[in-house]
């Protein structure tokens, strides 16, 4: 995979997973155990972009084009490299006429027109979460209200969000940054936020801008989606108990890199994130009895297998799941995906791939 850029990091091939039999079993006080959090893994609006870009493939043959990663996982975008898709930076780089998928993390107008202008076949895979906020953007701004939109700097769905009001948004990182903000109409604001952020660092943003502006509106729903949400409340639970937290996922999804912030903040006494389950140390393990399990919104489950087998061979294997929600929401595919490369309706095209994780029964 070569390197592309997402947000403020830059990602270099994956390594290939080692073999098996990296970690050995070391007594420990206490029976070994694994917690393994529950919702975890691929989120509603990612597997509609993954599947999204293996029928593209299907229906319209390699090479597909897809701008930036179609979502912030490198196994996902090294596994659909092997199938002909070539991710880009900038829609200009793509051949005039080639077909080309906009990432779940969805894109602003410009881009849109971009692809346009050089006669491309845009699949638009934004996760409809995403969308809800790019309306809300467009929404406020033809309203005249100026735009508090809370989220990381550089990161592409604050980018895409940011470009439909431009001239009406301010971005806010964090709570640091409410002190020094400086708005044009401190009695005409609204806030947004990118959908993967903490949900208790975003409401700890609001109310210091609250304190700052007390007129500042809500949207008319909280804008982080119900994945983050979930996968945030598991890993609380699970944290108190655990010695060692490993996270599943990659370095530039936001969601997946909180996971690790939440696991130390509720209790976890080490917390680490992992791409593959080559790289746990045996060092993590030393004195630990309870490891806690989980993954970001964008991981495939295989690689939270992976990570359970490679635990079992130090001999962490009784594994207790550990559920708070349950997920049955999918989405639709983008309306040029729902039928086959024949014509014919698909029936992953109303709902995406039937799948259902071991925690879901």
């Amino acid at each position: 995979m070569a390197g592309i850029t997402n947000g403020a990091v830059v990602l270099t091939p994956p390594r290939v997973p080692a073999v098996r039999g990296l970690l050995v079993d070391r007594p420990v006080a206490g029976e070994k155990r694994v917690l393994l959090a529950a919702p975890r893994g691929y989120c509603a609006g990612v597997d509609r972009a993954v599947i999204a870009v293996e029928k593209a493939l299907e229906n319209f043959g390699a090479p597909v084009y897809v701008r930036k990663q179609i979502v912030h996982n490198v196994h996902v975008v090294s596994e659909l490299e092997k199938r002909g898709a070539i991710f880009v930076d900038d829609v200009a780089e793509v051949p005039t006429g080639s077909h080309i998928v906009f990432s779940a993390h969805g894109v602003s107008p410009a881009v849109v027109q971009g692809a346009a202008d050089r006669g491309l076949d845009a699949i638009d895979a934004t996760c409809p979460l995403v969308t809800k906020v790019h309306r809300e953007a467009t929404r406020f701004s033809k309203q005249g209200l100026d735009i508090l939109l809370i989220g990381h700097t550089g990161h592409e769905e604050v980018e895409g969000t940011m470009g439909h009001a431009p001239e009406r948004t301010t971005l806010v990182t964090g709570p640091e940054d409410v002190a020094g903000l400086e708005v044009r109409d401190p009695e005409n604001l609204v806030w947004i936020s990118q959908t993967t952020l903490s949900v208790d660092e975003t409401m700890e943003t609001v109310r210091r801008l609250r304190e700052r502006f007390p007129n500042l509106q809500d949207p008319p729903s909280d804008d982080i989606c119900y994945a983050t949400q979930n996968r945030q409340v598991a890993i609380k639970k699970v944290a108190p108990a655990a010695d060692l937290v490993i996270v599943v996922g990659s370095a530039n999804s936001s969601n997946t890199v909180r996971l690790v912030d939440v696991a130390l903040e509720h209790g976890a006494k080490a917390a680490h994130r992992v791409d593959y389950a080559a790289e746990i140390r045996q060092e993590w393990l030393d004195g630990v009895a309870t490891v806690g399990v989980t993954s970001g919104a964008s991981v495939p489950e295989v690689l939270v297998q992976e990570v359970l087998a490679e635990l079992a061979d130090a001999g962490y294997r009784d594994v207790e799941t550990v559920v708070t929600a349950e997920e049955d929401l999918m989405f639709s595919l983008p309306k040029e995906l729902r039928t086959d490369a024949q014509g014919n309706p698909d029936e992953r095209g109303l709902g995406g791939r039937n799948r259902r994780l071991d925690w879901q029964g």
